[in-house]
């Protein structure tokens, strides 16, 4: 079903993930989205997919960006600039280095690695952010501008051994986002976060595509038990509360949880 209001949306990250599967949804709500991402296959792949179902150019685009370079920033909110006729509604900063989660012991991390994620993860959406400020501020025409909803995670806030570039950033994140709030609030803007948990897009891919793969592959009645809603994370479920964030114009600053409810439950040695 397609929203009342069409939004304009430019999400990074897209190609792939959690990015591709807002994507789509989005648009098959009646939106518009800009997608960006650094991984040309998957990106390619993505954007000929939904040009089956929507129209390239007009519903949506897409721009290869390296989100760790300031001037492939420009160029993506430039596009968003022309795409969305200067007005963009939500800004998602998705993109992330995951090679921090459970990867080289803190004792071997190199500098090289820990910057990569500091700036994929924590410099690009400050970046991408504050470019994208003229196309989200409100205006005469607009007294409610737009808002920014970064992707976070519950590993910032619990971690597992060799996490610790992603929950740095991540948790860094948070601070980020809390932080815009009170700083865009003359301008209209709002910002908040979403602390997600285990959303499983191992079909959200090309790869995936060619297979067929299905939603609930590789997932065990193990991995669905243990959340105490009985599965885990879809997508959709990160789709459900971004429109929340957008549609909520009394919420900024906040920060909510999408993980099952993991983050609540005590786990006891066996």
């Amino acid at each position: 079903m397609a929203s009342p209001t069409t939004r304009n949306f430019l999400i990074t990250g897209a190609g792939r993930g959690i990015g591709r599967g807002l994507s789509r949804l989005l648009l098959q709500r009646g939106h518009r989205v800009l997608l960006v991402d650094y991984n040309d296959e998957e990106l390619t792949h993505t954007t000929s997919q939904l040009s089956q179902t929507h129209k390239a150019g007009a519903d949506f685009d897409s721009l290869n960006c390296n989100v760790r370079s300031p001037s492939d920033i420009l160029s993506a909110v430039e596009k968003a600039k022309t795409l969305f006729s200067g007005h963009l509604d939500c800004l998602i900063n998705n993109a992330a280095s995951t090679s921090g989660v459970g990867g080289t012991p803190l004792s071997a991390l190199s500098l090289a690695d820990w910057n990569t994620s500091i700036e994929t993860n924590l410099t690009a959406p400050m970046l991408m952010s504050q470019a994208c400020l003229p196309l989200l501020r409100k205006s005469p025409a607009r007294p409610h501008g737009g808002s920014i909803v970064h992707i976070s995670s519950t590993r910032a806030v619990m971690s597992e051994p060799h996490n610790e570039p992603y929950s740095a950033t991540k948790a860094g994140l948070l601070g980020l986002s809390q932080a815009m709030a009170v700083s865009l609030a003359e301008d209209g803007v709002r910002s908040n976060a979403l602390l997600l948990g285990w959303i499983n897009v191992t079909n959200e891919c090309k790869d995936a595509d060619a297979r067929g793969q299905k939603w609930e592959e590789g997932l065990t009645a193990e991995d669905q038990a243990w959340h105490l809603t009985g599965r885990v994370g879809r997508v959709d479920d990160v789709l459900r509360a971004v429109e929340y964030l957008v549609e909520a114009e009394f919420a900024s600053g906040t920060e909510v949880v999408v993980d099952g409810g993991v983050t609540r439950k005590m786990v006891y040695p066996e």
